[in-house]
């Protein structure tokens, strides 16, 4: 019924652009940090794009994102100029989610009240400082009985994706194996980190089209899909 193999238990998703439709805001916000830090610093090497996002900073804990997005265009800051970039981008995306609020996808949401009908138990494991906030404005927190975000990453020394960890940490407080868990993720390097952790099924959520589909795949995803609920549908 939920498109998963019999013997996974447990579900670990990834909450902006997988439940909810906040992954735009982010890009934009991101957008709006790097192209003010761009101009300033009088680059010449064009403005931050759709690809960068999806290359350098989308599933990345907020830090890891601003320093493979300046690595890429050859640019080394300190740690507080690149904490400054980062508290703009949040800066931005809090505005935006005050101004424009947090939806679920119907198809996600469609998605967990099957899984919870089902007896599939749920956790959420976003790189977001913000996971709280999103999981309420949306209506989602019901549904999840863990929560692994930015602030877990921090507080407990974790590596974010493309690293496992984040994961892992889900599925220990869920009590299960990463062989008895799957991921769900729309970011690239979320997909990495599924597959790095050995969890039982990588359901890659391809919501940009073009070639991502192709690049979860070749991370290694088990299935991709444009939304949760054509899951219900295997």
């Amino acid at each position: 019924m939920l498109g998963l193999p019999d013997d996974v238990t447990v579900a670990l998703f990834d909450m902006d652009g997988v439940l909810t439709t906040t992954a735009v805001l982010h890009q934009a916000a991101w957008k709006k940090a790097f192209d003010a830090f761009l101009t300033e610093r009088g680059d010449t090497s064009g403005p931050f794009t759709d690809r960068d996002y999806l290359d350098y900073v989308d599933g990345r804990p907020r830090l890891d994102g601003v320093r493979s997005f300046l690595a890429s265009r050859g640019i080394t800051v300190d740690d507080e100029a690149a904490a400054a970039i980062g508290d703009a981008k949040n800066e931005e995306f809090l505005a935006a989610l005050d101004r424009d609020g947090a939806r679920a996808y119907p198809g996600s949401l469609r998605y967990l009240q099957a899984a919870r009908e089902a007896g599939l138990r749920v956790a959420v494991v976003t790189s977001s400082k913000n996971g709280a906030k999103v999981l309420d404005a949306a209506g989602l927190a019901q549904f999840a009985q863990h929560r692994v975000d930015g602030n877990t990453i921090v507080a407990e020394n974790l590596p974010g994706k493309p690293a496992p960890d984040s994961y892992l940490r889900g599925a220990q407080l869920m009590g299960v194996t990463p062989a008895q868990a799957a991921v769900f993720e729309d970011a690239i390097s979320g997909v990495q980190a599924g597959v790095a952790g050995h969890f039982g099924y990588v359901v890659g959520v391809d919501r940009v089209g073009g070639g991502q589909a192709d690049a979860m795949r070749a991370a290694g995803a088990s299935i991709v899909v444009t939304d949760l609920a054509d899951l219900l549908q295997s």
